[in-house]
């Protein structure tokens, strides 16, 4: 793999940019694999590459149904945080939140990280509480954040209205190291890096079955022909449940749609990412000068990855008292992206009751900004058969024993 640079960005200009190679390869896939991941969004391509980087293990396939990075990965708001309350998903997440903050240098490939800051507003009494608990548990567990003033979030977001009649600003939450990256540049940063290290990334390749030997996985069939495997690890999100069936197993987990719009680009007027729970709102501005704006999921099972019109005018609605400017802005496309949700709107990251069959699921609402963290953690599970520390409390046997990482009540939302 030729390293990206300056020198190199100016040596390919002299000969008009005709020896580039590709980012990555695309071969055919072997026979075998120590190791297959289905699923090449960030999640498993992260897996990947700490497989290989972490661990030595290097005869590695992830099989992608579609195009690499072009569910989840590509249909995210980018936001990246670590203020969570539970001592395990903050632990999780601040992981990430310290990786992505090397990931350019660490994969030669910049993925555009911006750390802006994420305000996390108290709109009530309740939220108020509960932001003042969770910056205490944060100082606890070494993880920087702070409660701000009305005063103080007006001059970080000057765009605001912190008076409105329904939902007035009454603090917030502050985390100064957080922000956003460009999500596609996560996947494609990944995938070059895992391949570079001899790692498979076979696209339109669906897995239609997995195969067993007894109790133990022996394989998978694909559209592209039988691979047999002695590990399978299932990293497709919203259709986690599908690929678990196919195994033999089910999951604790239920997918719905969330949805997002970004609007006609501006020029700049927002330098952080601002997450309104109260209205299950949130908002970015992109280096584009769109403004980035998210909503919260649907209420009711299913698999489209389009938006609605019901949702997106419920968001935005609540969202033009904060910012009354955004009332004159135009909608410039709007989507969806399937997740998948635990009860306790915590992940899965596990061993499952086929030996040799792992899965890491059910983020929710909240997966791209735990990509390094659970790719980290993944590669660790899959390298000793069982997860280590980071993940341990995220097994799937939490849910018949009662150990809930409950995030839902804690943060009101799991974004």
């Amino acid at each position: 793999m030729k390293r990206y640079s300056v020198f190199a960005i100016a040596r390919e200009a002299a000969r008009y940019h005709s020896g580039w190679e590709r980012a990555w390869r695309s071969p055919d896939p072997k026979p075998a694999y120590d190791v297959v991941i289905v699923g090449a969004g960030g999640h498993g391509l992260a897996t990947a590459y700490y497989l290989v980087k972490n661990h030595g293990i290097r005869n590695v396939a992830v099989l992608e149904k579609g195009w690499l990075g072009g569910g989840n990965t590509g249909r995210n708001t980018t936001i990246i945080r670590s203020n969570y309350l539970q001592d395990e998903s903050a632990a999780i997440f601040e992981k990430a939140r310290s990786l992505y903050e090397t990931l350019s240098q660490d994969l030669n490939y910049n993925i555009m990280f911006s750390p802006r800051g994420v305000l996390m507003l108290a709109q009530t009494e309740h939220e108020l509480r509960a932001w003042k608990r969770t910056a205490h548990a944060n100082r606890l567990a070494n993880i920087s954040s702070e409660m701000v003033s009305p005063r103080r979030v007006k001059e970080i977001v000057p765009i605001i209205n912190i008076d409105g009649p329904r939902y007035p600003i009454l603090g917030g939450l502050w985390q100064a190291r957080g922000g956003t990256a460009r999500h596609d540049a996560v996947a494609w940063g990944y995938a070059r890096a895992a391949s570079a290290m001899g790692v498979d990334i076979i696209q339109q390749c669906e897995v239609t079955g997995v195969d067993r030997d007894g109790g133990k996985v022996a394989g998978v069939q694909t559209s592209r022909g039988n691979i047999a495997c002695s590990k399978l690890c299932i990293v497709v999100a919203g259709n986690s449940g599908v690929l678990a069936d196919m195994a033999g197993f089910r999951l604790p987990v239920e997918s719905v749609a969330l949805q997002a719009l970004v609007s006609e680009p501006i020029k700049p007027c927002m330098n952080c990412v601002v997450m309104a729970n109260t209205v299950h709102g949130y908002m970015s501005q992109s280096d584009k000068g769109e403004m980035v704006i998210g909503g919260g999921a649907d209420g009711f099972n299913n698999y489209t990855q389009r938006g609605s019109f019901q949702h997106i005018e419920e968001t935005v609605r609540a969202l033009i008292e904060t910012f009354p400017m955004i009332s004159r802005l135009k909608m410039l496309r709007q989507w969806g992206g399937i997740v998948d949700m635990t009860g306790d709107r915590s992940p899965i990251i596990s061993k499952t009751p086929v030996d040799g069959v792992f899965i890491n699921c059910g983020w929710g609402t909240g997966g791209f900004k735990a990509i390094p963290g659970s790719g980290w953690a993944t590669a660790e599970m899959l390298a000793d058969g069982a997860p280590r520390a980071l993940a341990s409390s995220f097994s799937l046997d939490r849910f018949a024993e009662g150990r809930m990482i409950d995030e839902s009540v804690a943060a009101a939302v799991a974004h």
